[in-house]
């Protein structure tokens, strides 16, 4: 048995179709061509040509016009009645798309890397939500670099060095440095490396990066000395909380960013390594791909983040890295 559905089609309409709608909306409301004038704020020889061509066109005449008064024909007052509700419903989608434009609104979708989360986006989205009732954010946790455009993201968090220069960029959040760490019972079965070369006998957890599949090299300075090692070691992950939990365990030394690490440090599950050695980290970098016009959702995120992170202890937001806002 064959079934047919039918398809309510919208009947094909000309360019001008809509021509003079709402100026004959706006006369039959006024009464009058020049009240009406004054409420669309034309001239009321624009409003007379509006209302002439589309007589002409539906080709009945919509006004009985007199030297002292305008008033609807018949046809007039039909065509009134089924057209005002469309002309008003029109009048108010257009209003609530220039509000919406305006106010903060809408979801705010947002590409960071788990430290991105931890250090800027979670101290700040609890009052950040409470603020601004309208905007809902939907926050996708991803190390590697996407395409945000492509992915329909508002911006994303990078570490500065990964982002595109064709971006419109802001340094968020304080100065990050990294952390050479390894849990008590590691040290006392390997012993304590005293300089970064002694690393390379060691096993290091290793970070593969997603976006190029590469390991990290583990970089140190000290007073003009400077190195990058390919440590080595029997684990490798792409995640740094879990590479966090594996240096506590005693399975390895790790390399993290030292706002990881402080709280393990100071209860003694670790123990900080070569810190006359460590080097400060590339800033993380709030991005987005146009300039030009910033939705008001996504300015509310960057004035939150430049007003808490500025009254934050401790922690600054940086000036932008290409150009202004």
């Amino acid at each position: 048995m064959k079934v047919f559905f039918k398809i309510n089609r919208i009947p094909p309409m000309r360019q001008d179709q809509l021509d003079g709608l709402v100026t004959f909306v706006a006369v039959a409301e006024t009464r009058g061509f020049s009240a009406a004038a004054v409420r669309l704020g034309v001239s009321p020889s624009a409003v007379s040509q509006a209302v002439r061509l589309l007589e002409k066109r539906v080709g009945v005449p919509l006004f009985n016009r007199t030297t002292r008064s305008v008033n609807l024909t018949e046809a007039g007052a039909r065509f009134l009645e089924r057209i005002r509700p469309a002309v008003q419903e029109l009048a108010s989608a257009s209003d609530e798309l220039s509000d919406s434009a305006e106010r903060p609104a809408g979801l705010l979708r947002l590409t960071v890397p788990r430290a991105a989360y931890l250090f800027v986006l979670q101290p700040a989205l609890g009052g950040f939500l409470r603020a601004y009732p309208q905007i809902d954010v939907e926050v996708s946790i991803d190390s590697a670099l996407v395409d945000i455009v492509g992915r329909g993201f508002d911006a994303g968090i990078r570490f500065g060095g990964m982002v595109e220069r064709d971006m419109v960029a802001v340094k968020v959040g304080g100065p990050l440095a990294n952390s050479i760490v390894a849990a008590p019972r590691y040290l006392a079965e390997r012993g304590t490396p005293v300089h970064p070369r002694e690393l390379l006998a060691h096993d290091c957890i290793g970070f593969r990066f997603e976006s190029s599949g590469l390991l990290e090299r583990w970089e140190f300075e000290k007073d003009g000395e400077a190195m990058t090692l390919a440590v080595s070691g029997r684990l490798v992950m792409n995640d740094v909380a879990v590479m966090l939990d594996a240096a506590v365990e005693g399975i390895g030394i790790a390399n993290l960013i030292s706002s990881y690490t402080e709280r393990h440090v100071a209860d003694g599950r670790l123990v900080q390594l070569l810190a006359d050695w460590t080097t400060p980290l590339p800033d993380l970098t709030l991005y987005y791909p146009d300039r030009r016009r910033v939705p008001p959702k996504l300015r509310a995120l960057i004035d939150w983040l430049r007003e808490t992170t500025l009254s934050a202890p401790g922690v600054l937001l940086q000036g932008e890295r290409a150009g202004g806002l």
